[in-house]
């Protein structure tokens, strides 16, 4: 596979390009993403689909300009694909024909089951989520992916969205009615394997509903892959953003390139959940673009990534510089650790991979800064862990390397409060981050023998420089060395 990778999705509302340079086998992180409001179906549904020639020209100007930019970044291989407004089009074949033309970019159109499955796989392996229907609203088409045990059992696509439901119901004049007897209608087929708890947002609706709730709930993490939130008692907000003229929308937060399409958006949102009976919703910052991407990474192993593999670890691991052996023996230190302290911090097992994620990491922010590490490290982390780490553990696992000192742990005030555990909590688990870090002073992998005695940890095979840190530790359990 190509070293970097360029994925082009031409959907009914927007072109986007999302750049991706892989590191290692499973290793990958996105580079750019470049987007252009091509509205390739604008005036298509009052016109039998057909592409209109304004629409067709914005959409060779803006490929030709992506390729440019790809080229800038040495991509070797681009793959494109477009969605619902392209596939119903009469006239598809001119669109096709002009961009290769013009461009020398090949353009596969899907069908819709095919864009529910790439959604749902981008999802089912870049989120921290084992069940859920994912929920992709695009301009002309709504798809749905059931994911279960991690893997996609189903798939539906609805000829439903935004642009259609704006120009069938809303342009001419406003029947909110007739748009929700439409959505009703539509998904009225909707099989009832599909009830889940945990609806899946994937595309420009989700995030845009993300972001004004985000900015609505003053949530302290602003990033949308990941992000999740209750639907109960959110229908009254739901209905506001429907009812709202575009002054409303502004104050509600969304971006003005959203306003004319984010009432129709939450509409199909809001009843779909209904529809399912969903609970919670999380945002997917992965969708079709990365789900092409995946298919091309995953030839010949299957549609799934292998078991716990978490893409944006290695890829941080890859490209800071972390020696491979030394983050291995932290983290296999860690979980040890972790293990034989239970009977005095008793936390959650749930909270065991993080802190071994964070010891894996630990020196990551030396590459930038190695009077600082710590610091700049929890940056790296808090911005760099996306694919597959839900918010709560990139939270955790910056602040247990942020807290970090020479001597002591700095348990200051973090604005990620909300997410992290309890102060005790999170006390124990940086100890442990700091005796791991104290052990490997000397960057030598020891073979350590720990033994706990009451309240005492016994360490044999500590080093010179390892013993003369750990005289100097603070940490909520004895230590004995021998």
């Amino acid at each position: 596979m190509a070293k970097i990778t360029a994925v082009i999705d031409i959907g009914s509302n927007s072109v986007r390009m999302a750049i991706f340079e892989r590191t290692s086998r499973y290793g990958f992180h996105l580079l750019n993403e470049v987007k252009s409001r091509v509205r390739i179906s604008e005036n298509a549904y009052k016109n039998g689909g057909v592409l209109q020639e304004a629409a067709i020209r914005r959409a060779e100007d803006a490929l030709e300009e992506f390729m440019r930019i790809a080229g800038s970044y040495g991509v070797r291989k681009i793959l494109a694909v477009a969605t619902s407004a392209v596939r119903d089009a009469p006239n598809r074949g001119e669109l096709l024909n002009r961009v290769f033309k013009r461009c020398s970019l090949r353009i596969k159109v899907i069908d819709g089951e095919r864009e529910a499955w790439l959604g749902g796989l981008a999802a089912a392996n870049l989120l921290a989520i084992k069940n859920g229907v994912t929920v992709d609203i695009g301009g002309g088409s709504t798809e749905l992916a059931l994911i279960k045990d991690g893997a996609i059992a189903q798939t539906i696509s609805f000829n439903l969205g935004t642009v259609r439901l704006k120009e069938l119901f809303f342009d001419e004049k406003s029947d909110v009615k007739g748009a929700i007897r439409f959505v009703e209608t539509t998904i009225a087929s909707l099989p009832a394997e599909f009830n889940s708890d945990l609806i899946v947002g994937v595309g420009g609706t989700m995030r845009a509903l993300s972001n004004a709730i985000i900015n609505e709930d003053g949530y302290p993490f602003e990033t949308l892959h990941g992000f999740r939130f209750s639907l109960n008692g959110r229908g009254a907000f739901f209905d506001r953003v429907t009812k709202s003229d575009f002054g409303g929308l502004k104050d509600l937060g969304f971006k003005q390139d959203r306003f004319d399409v984010i009432r129709e958006g939450t509409l199909i949102f809001k009843l779909i959940a209904k529809a399912i009976g969903a609970k919670e919703a999380v945002a997917s910052g992965a969708g079709v673009r990365e789900g092409v991407f995946l298919t091309d990474l995953l030839r010949g192993a299957g549609a799934k990534l292998p078991n716990k593999t978490r893409p944006s670890l290695i890829s941080l691991i890859d490209r800071f510089g972390v020696n491979s052996r030394e983050e291995s023996w932290r983290a296999r230190n860690a979980a040890l650790l972790f293990d034989l302290l239970k009977p005095l911090h008793r936390i959650d097992d749930r909270r065991k991979e993080p802190l071994c994620d964070a010891a894996r990491l630990l020196s990551i922010g030396e590459y930038i800064d190695p009077y600082h590490p710590f610091e700049q490290g929890a940056q790296i982390v808090l911005n760099g862990l996306s694919y597959g780490f839900d918010h709560n553990e990139r939270a955790l696992i910056a602040e247990l390397i942020r807290v970090q000192q020479k001597k002591a742990l700095a348990l200051l005030e973090s604005p990620l409060a909300p997410l992290l555990p309890k102060a005790d909590t999170l006390r124990f688990l940086a100890a442990i981050l700091l005796l791991i870090r104290t052990l490997n002073r000397a960057r030598e992998r020891a073979k350590l023998v720990f033994a706990l005695d009451g309240s005492t940890l016994t360490i044999k095979g500590a080093g010179y420089l390892a013993r003369e840190g750990i005289a100097k530790l603070k940490l909520p359990f004895n230590l004995r060395l021998i």
